[in-house]
């Protein structure tokens, strides 16, 4: 129940972008990593945000705690993400989230959604029990990865096995390129939220001969690496190699991370390592069916 009669939970329809930008600033001007308003866009865009199937708790009008939702397919699946969920400090405590959550179900399953999608901290225990409660299952473990670009190494050095030519390349190319791939992205680095987002991204090519044969998606803005592949008969010719040097050149942050890893992948994680970018977190994937 809310606490307080000027309180009330409804959608996000008619909240313009740069309200909700503010909002999402006050809920977490108190956490170590904070967001620019491009970043936030192009978050939203990407992982697919539905302003009228997301909900907020409004008090005299003013957002005090949300949960963000993004909505497209998964695995075949019409499915809701929680592309961001938060609460102002001085509104924490009160259960506000769980309350927004169930005040969102019967518009979600309305609409069509047939589950819900989420991913949380593996030390965040008083979440992950929540969320065990309400019957979300886990489906996946996640290694989160950054790195101060000065502290990435051999990013300055050049040469590979074989001759490569590293070029920008169109969302076309890097969909058809998607086969490289050994393992399925989570929602924030699919196939679908590379096409939604495509304009604020970059991607390139490795080619040789004028075969593509590895690429990388990243975000400048973010300094996010959303994905990075080469196709298995090129692996291990210093091609991944090749392409990180580049994205890291264009990147306009002083930093790279590599998020949702899945965590029984161990080529990436030494190709990570090798290049001494740091595990910084990890993750459950959870689901729970609606």
């Amino acid at each position: 129940m809310l606490h307080s009669t000027n309180m009330e939970i409804r959608n996000l329809a008619y909240t313009d972008f740069d309200t909700l930008f503010r909002d999402f600033e006050n809920a977490f001007c108190d956490y170590a990593i904070h967001f620019s308003k491009e970043e936030v866009r192009s978050m939203l865009t990407r992982r697919g945000f539905a302003p009228e199937l997301s909900f907020a708790a409004f008090d005299k009008e003013e957002i005090v705690a949300f949960t963000l939702n993004g909505i497209g397919d998964f695995r075949g699946v019409a499915t809701a993400y929680d592309t961001g969920t938060g609460t102002v400090k001085e509104y924490r405590g009160r259960g506000l989230a769980g309350e927004i959550f169930n005040k969102s179900l019967p518009a979600l399953k309305k609409a069509g959604i047939k589950q819900y999608l989420l991913e949380v901290l593996k030390d965040n225990h008083k979440a992950i029990n929540i969320y065990r409660k309400m019957n979300f299952e886990t489906t996946r473990e996640f290694d989160c990865f950054r790195q101060d670009i000065t502290l990435i190494k051999n990013q300055n050095s050049t040469g590979a096995d074989i001759p490569v030519s590293i070029r920008i390349i169109d969302s076309s190319t890097v969909i058809g390129a998607m086969s490289f791939r050994d393992f399925e992205p989570s929602w924030q680095n699919s196939s679908e939220s590379i096409k939604r987002g495509f304009a604020g991204l970059t991607g390139l090519g490795a080619f040789t001969n004028d075969t593509l044969v590895g690429y990388c998606v990243l975000d400048p803005q973010s300094g996010d690496i959303a994905q990075i592949a080469v196709s298995k008969e090129y692996r291990r010719m210093s091609i991944g190699s090749q392409l990180l040097r580049q994205a890291v050149t264009l990147m306009n942050t002083d930093f790279v991370k590599v998020l949702n890893v899945s965590a029984d992948y161990q080529p990436l994680h030494h190709f990570l390592s090798h290049h001494n970018i740091d595990l910084s977190s990890r993750q459950f994937e959870m689901i729970l069916p609606l």
